[in-house]
């Protein structure tokens, strides 16, 4: 731990009305910070006003629905979020099957329509570092096709990440979107960005969300990012989710057609790698 710096410390000033005491830097952009009453908080520069506006309104979003834990947000201004710290603990079994029956009712909460923005998030918004246009659609394949995965490819060609010739294997599968996409779902309450990294479970193994890219979508989406990178007792997880709320037949199959949005998204980021696993996917429902 150290002295705040003066930048943590005015912004944990206006947004707990507290004095921050002590700093605990864990990134760049990232702290834990003790108020002079003991309590720690955690505090977030973002790399603009809208991110941090995007991921507080998330997270209140997703708090409404009272279905998973979400750290309380203390105040967010100027780039700045601070927010509880969650105390880490981990899964089990059963948690693990509780968190998939949570995640469920939190989808089944749901939202005004696919790409609707939490009250009083940005239409830009992000999902880590990469854009992320919160447009209302009420036809899931065509605004997937439109907001999700054609605007990430666009970008990867740009920056030379993707070939303009592979760009036409997204176009094929953005044109069959209405056939692979499965039985019609109601718009979800999504995380927007549940890889295993934004679950912590606390010291009772209860789950915790953090760092959402929340906007109303597709309950399979959420569900093959948190499979995309793995996460612990995710067979538990989705055991608990079926039981709450089973999944349409053949989700198995379009795992990867929902993977596309986030491994796109990771092709913008961090280069070619991701795109060749892009491809892959894309291959994979092109050949259902």
């Amino acid at each position: 731990m150290s002295h705040p710096s003066a930048a943590v410390a005015a912004a944990v000033a206006r947004c707990t009305g507290r004095r921050a005491a002590e700093q605990r830097r864990l990134s760049s952009a990232l702290s834990e910070v003790v108020l002079d009453d003991g309590r720690v908080v955690m505090v977030k520069k973002s790399e603009t006003a809208d991110a941090s506006r995007a991921e507080a309104a998330g997270l209140r979003w997703l708090a409404d629905a009272g279905a998973v834990a979400v750290p309380r947000v203390h105040g967010q201004d100027e780039g700045w979020l601070v927010t509880d710290r969650v105390t880490e603990g981990r899964a089990t079994d059963l948690s693990a099957r509780r968190f998939g029956a949570d995640l469920a009712a939190l989808h089944a909460a749901g939202a005004p329509a696919f790409g609707a923005a939490p009250p009083g998030g940005p239409t830009d918004a992000f999902i880590g570092l990469a854009p992320m246009r919160d447009v209302p659609g009420r036809d899931w394949p065509r605004w997937y096709a439109e907001h999700r995965v054609l605007p990430y490819v666009r970008l990867a060609v740009d920056a030379g990440t993707l070939r303009a010739a592979e760009a036409a294997t997204f176009e094929k599968v953005a044109d069959l979107l209405p056939r692979l996409a499965g039985p019609a779902e109601p718009p979800a309450r999504l995380h927007g960005d549940l890889w295993n990294g934004n679950v912590l479970w606390g010291p009772d193994g209860g789950a915790w969300l953090i760092d959402p890219a929340a906007h109303g979508g597709h309950r399979e989406t959420d569900l093959a990012m948190l499979r995309l990178f793995g996460a612990p007792h995710l067979d538990r997880i989705l055991d608990g989710y079926q039981e709450a709320a089973p999944l349409a037949p053949g989700w198995q199959d379009r795992v990867p057609l929902h993977q596309l949005f986030p491994i796109l998204v990771h092709a913008v980021l961090f280069g070619r790698g991701y795109a060749e696993q892009a491809l892959t996917a894309a291959h994979h429902q092109l050949a259902r």
